[in-house]
């Protein structure tokens, strides 16, 4: 290959500006892209360092700070696909999106405003989009394929942690993880990561709607699980919009969350063993609970799969629920059919965020890019699970790893109750199964909000969650 043909080095290219937060503090953003390289060896020979990828950040730290005390926290979301726009507009970055609210949404363009509640009052801020999401891309001359999938993932957002760490100084400063959705998955895999490949210790794990082990989502033939833990959340969606009349929310959850555990399982345990009698008494509690019918119970032999949940609980009205969040309703173009086709809570938050960061990044931030921000991509699909062959992906056990070789870790779970993506009791199911001693199970702490999958799109949640988020990096809950 000629010198003229062969691919550019790629550099880092980021852009610094200096802001002010409401209450006074200046801080610095700093945007851009970040190259990973890998080790090259021939032979046994060392022959330098490739670039591999560049991976885009947003970070923010505060001026003046000590960074011997002052903690810093990487957030990411998960997908997989997704940037981390949604974290960072939504509940943590210094800037946040105004867009309303399920049943008073706003139209675009929709606003920016400053978030007065953001943790970079409490922490200095990363936000990472792993590779083939936001402006994060395989090097030239590189595929993608390799970033793909669980490991290659975890690999490559650890190593910019790293880098990232280093080249700021930041070795001696408390270091916070904060993962939604896949996110979570990728959360607690670097909780162990970080340690085993760099000795690199953090002081907390934040997992937002948190998925540590597929089985509990997974409707599959023999899987009678997921049934039992997506109850509690089919109550919740269906007392949200009536069906429950005036019985407060927490007295509905309790009932469904006893009959999952116990009852429930027990029924769909039996099968074609159940007494005609016992078969009727289920079939009429799983439908008080979850506001379907007697009927559709009975006819999809009492599993409920959640897409078809939020396709039926309100038919009647010609109205499908979120997924996402169940909170929010839509229409479909066939009000008959068994799977609806778009998730109406994704379609009122797509167009806010990506609105929002596409002029902010601009605008305020100074970074400019031709690509367009791939804010949720399917580009990254198939996504490999390859190191789970024959098995469900859980990463339970690379958490209580991490836990019991730091027994400092402490681990923050937060849940929203109409969040049919995570529910919030397999959430509660998993961690229940962490295998840690006694007395580290006091490491771990989980608040719940009236909301879904992103819960701060909720304002009095997104208050409530900004306090509980600052409590606990400051230590001060759990």
């Amino acid at each position: 290959m000629s010198e003229e043909s062969k691919p550019a080095i790629p550099a880092d290219n980021l852009v610094t500006t200096s802001h002010t937060l409401p209450s006074g503090e200046a801080y610095t953003a700093t945007t851009g892209t970040m190259v990973l390289r890998e080790e090259v060896f021939t032979d046994g020979r060392f022959e330098g360092l490739r670039p591999k990828a560049e991976m885009f950040v947003t970070a923010y730290t505060l001026d003046g700070a000590d960074p011997l005390t002052r903690p810093v926290t990487f957030a990411f979301n998960g997908g997989p696909g997704s940037s981390s726009v949604w974290l960072h507009l939504g509940v943590l970055g210094p800037r946040r999106v105004v867009m309303g609210d399920a049943g008073a949404l706003l139209p675009p363009p929709y606003e920016l405003a400053d978030n007065e509640q953001t943790l970079l009052k409490e922490s200095d801020l990363v936000f990472i989009d792993p590779v083939s999401t936001g402006y994060s891309r395989a090097a030239e001359g590189e595929k993608p394929e390799p970033y793909h999938g669980f490991t290659g993932d975890l690999e490559s957002v650890g190593e910019l942690i790293r880098l990232w760490t280093t080249r700021n100084g930041r070795w001696m400063s408390p270091k916070f993880l904060a993962g939604e959705s896949y996110g979570t998955v990728r959360a607690a895999g670097l909780a162990e990561h970080l340690q085993s490949r760099y000795g690199m210790y953090l002081n907390g794990v934040m997992l937002i709607s948190s998925v540590l082990d597929y089985i509990t989502g997974e409707f599959n033939e023999g899987n009678d699980l997921a049934y039992a833990l997506y109850l509690p959340t089919y109550a919740a969606i269906a007392h949200y919009h009536g069906l429950h009349g005036d019985r407060p929310l927490e007295e509905v959850l309790r009932e469904a969350e006893a009959y999952a555990e116990k009852d429930y399982p027990w029924a769909l345990g039996r099968g074609n063993r159940l007494t005609p009698e016992e078969r009727t008494a289920a079939v009429a509690k799983v439908a008080a609970l979850t506001g379907l019918s007697e009927d559709y119970v009975d006819r999809v032999n009492l599993r409920i799969e959640h897409i078809r949940f939020f396709t039926e609980v309100l038919r009647s009205r010609r109205q499908v629920v979120g997924r996402l969040d169940g909170r929010f309703i839509g229409w479909d173009p066939d009000a008959g059919r068994e799977h609806f086709t778009a998730d109406p809570s994704m379609n009122a938050i797509m167009g806010p965020y990506s609105a929002a960061l596409n002029h902010y990044l601009r605008a305020e931030l100074d970074y400019s890019n031709d690509l367009p921000y791939e804010i949720l991509t399917s580009r990254v699909r198939p996504w490999s699970y390859k190191e789970f062959e024959n098995a469900h992906l859980a990463v339970v056990d690379r958490l209580a790893t991490a836990m019991r070789t730091n027994p400092h870790l402490r681990v923050h779970v937060a849940c929203g109750y109409y969040d049919g993506a995570t529910p919030y009791y397999a959430a509660e199911h998993s961690f229940s199964r962490l295998p840690v001693p006694a007395e580290l199970v006091r490491n771990i702490e989980f608040t719940y909000y009236e909301a879904g999958h992103m819960m701060y799109v909720h304002e009095p949640s997104r208050l409530r969650q900004s306090a509980d988020l600052a409590a606990f990096v400051r230590g001060e809950n759990g």
